[in-house]
């Protein structure tokens, strides 16, 4: 578990040194143009989402698309806090990151993700009510109900980022400074603190382990009491469609909370696997949700037409 280096405590930590992810020299540039391509797309992506739901009367009217467009918020500004990081260290530019740069990265990570990771277990409970409670859904999942949901995930999510930095950066760091990670997260900077973390590891196992777990038995309960009314559909078609919108959502969720419970159960782990694990969540799930959600949901493909189509017919008209 927790450990304490006997380095001096005169000495303070003004900043901290990234190492990034372990690579042949060789790739660096490839390295490079991989993760910024993948920004790029993901912030593109998630903006033409957002710009979809705000646009089209259909969407933003329903709980299933504010839930939507807030994921794709967290994303932009997820993928904001980490990936630009992380390929920034693929170029000779020093690796150094301010403490109170680290701070705020950490902060903003675990807030963005424990609020993400709650706006999951909202939306399989959305598509629950709307598949096995269809008749009682309006009443159920409203728009006010809706956004004082939202609200209360993004406070929990603030309270849980400042409860974690607050813990993190209580200990002293008298040295050494070398991150051995591609970003300020908790498991690796407290292998850095000169006291005992015995402490911080139990609250990030049961912080963040054990609710991210938690979170994803709900939503595998949700999703097996959804298959099961499903499978009681009698058309073909509203089989296909129910599946279909469910499973996008499920596939998401797998990769993004499969990696996170890998990570944090195990807060003690030195593996060297957990740098690429760890891309999943922060690098992968922002850029696929766009992809999932836009290609594999009919909705917002007709909304995608419905603008086009209105922007195509105004350009005629003038």
């Amino acid at each position: 578990m927790g450990e304490t280096k006997n380095t001096s405590l005169d000495t303070v930590v003004t900043d901290f040194i990234l190492l990034g992810l372990p690579h042949p020299p060789s790739l660096r540039t490839l390295l490079f143009l991989v993760f910024f391509i993948i920004y790029i797309l993901t912030q593109l992506g998630n903006l033409l989402i957002l710009l979809t739901v705000w646009a089209d009367p259909k969407l933003h009217a329903r709980p299933m698309y504010i839930l939507l467009a807030v994921l794709s918020f967290l994303d932009m500004w997820l993928s904001s806090v980490i990936v630009p990081r992380v390929f920034l260290n693929f170029t000779p530019t020093s690796k150094a990151i301010p403490f109170g740069g680290c701070v705020a990265q950490l902060y903003f990570f675990h807030f963005l993700g424990s609020t993400q990771c709650f706006l999951y277990t909202l939306m399989a409970y959305d598509r629950y009510l709307a598949i096995c409670q269809p008749l009682r859904y309006p009443v159920l999942m409203n728009g006010r109900l809706c956004t004082i949901l939202v609200a209360g995930a993004w406070v929990a999510g603030s309270i849980h980022g400042s409860i974690q930095t607050t813990l993190t950066f209580r200990l002293p760091y008298c040295g050494p400074n070398q991150v051995d990670y591609f970003f300020c997260d908790i498991p690796a900077v407290l292998r850095l603190a000169c006291a005992d973390t015995t402490i911080n590891e139990l609250v990030t196992f049961v912080d963040i382990g054990v609710v991210a777990a938690s979170c994803f038995m709900l939503i595998l309960l949700s999703y097996a009491n959804i298959v099961h009314a499903i499978l009681k559909i009698r058309t073909a078609d509203g089989r296909r469609r129910a599946f279909s919108t469910c499973g996008s959502h499920l596939t998401v969720v797998t990769v993004y909370y499969v990696p996170c419970i890998f990570i944090y159960l195990r807060p003690g782990s030195k593996s060297p696997l957990d740098g690429a694990v760890a891309v999943f969540y922060t690098v992968v799930t922002p850029f696929l949700n766009p992809l999932i959600y836009a290609l594999r949901n009919q909705e917002v493909k007709s909304a995608l037409k419905r603008i086009t189509a209105g922007r195509g017919a105004t350009s005629e008209n003038k």
